[in-house]
């Protein structure tokens, strides 16, 4: 572990208090140009989404209709009643996204993948890094301004982890709090993208930021705020 990493743990709660909760679920309103060039635009009624914190396990309520969630593994994805009735199923699915690019459309279990294994992504950051397989090195900071600079952890993701890309880069404070999240949609063409968030929460020991905004990222890594892809505002996250 660099010792970046190990300061980073500690300010989001500590590594040893993470250990010994298992899920958390969050109330969710998500947005954003991603969703309506998917021919999916979101509407802004709260979910609510469970995810595993140990394993990459993700589920979200409604989905599709009120009696509808989502059921997501990176194996496995799909679409369920409330009393455990499957709508529809799809194994192995990041195949089906072959050949996809940003306009590509998307059906409902593609949405639905996407929501999965993007929303376990950012509700166990940085803490996923201590899972079996991750890969963590400190690369280059990131100057955000002429007077604010950030450190930087890259992380390599393993083949058996769904997420947007398999090199990502998470960006801290001096406080070593999170800022910036910049990865590759590669399930979308591949389009890169830089995620800023904001208003930091404390939850069961745990600190998160609630808002998050990810937008096209330029050749210059700078973001574009002409095109906000994807909007997730979180909130009532409960750990146990």
């Amino acid at each position: 572990m660099t010792d970046l990493l190990a300061e980073v743990l500690e300010a989001h709660g500590g590594a040893a208090r993470w250990q010994r909760l298992r899920t958390v679920t969050a109330t969710i309103v998500s947005d954003g140009e991603l969703f309506a060039a998917k021919g999916l635009p979101q509407d802004l009624q709260p979910r609510r989404m469970t995810v595993a914190l140990h394993d990459e396990h993700a589920s979200v309520l409604p989905f599709g209709a009120a009696d509808q969630r989502t059921d997501f593994t990176p194996g496995r994805i799909a679409i369920e009643r409330a009393d455990g009735t499957v709508v529809a199923e799809r194994l192995a699915p990041r195949t089906a996204f072959a050949g996809h690019a940003l306009e590509t459309p998307w059906d409902p279990l593609d949405r639905a993948y996407f929501n999965g294994y993007a929303l376990w992504t950012y509700l166990t950051t940085p803490f996923f890094t201590l899972m079996p397989g991750m890969r963590v090195a400190e690369a280059d900071p990131w100057d955000e301004s002429p007077t604010e600079r950030w450190r930087c952890l890259r992380v390599t993701f393993p083949e058996d982890i769904a997420s947007h890309s398999t090199v990502q880069h998470f960006y801290f404070g001096e406080d070593r709090l999170l800022r910036r999240h910049d990865y590759h949609v590669d399930i979308a063409g591949g389009f890169a993208a830089a995620q800023y968030v904001h208003d930091i929460r404390e939850a069961d020991g745990i600190r998160f930021p609630t808002r998050r905004r990810a937008y096209l990222r330029r050749p210059d890594g700078r973001p574009d705020h002409d095109h906000l892809m994807v909007s997730i505002d979180l909130s009532d996250l409960r750990y146990v």
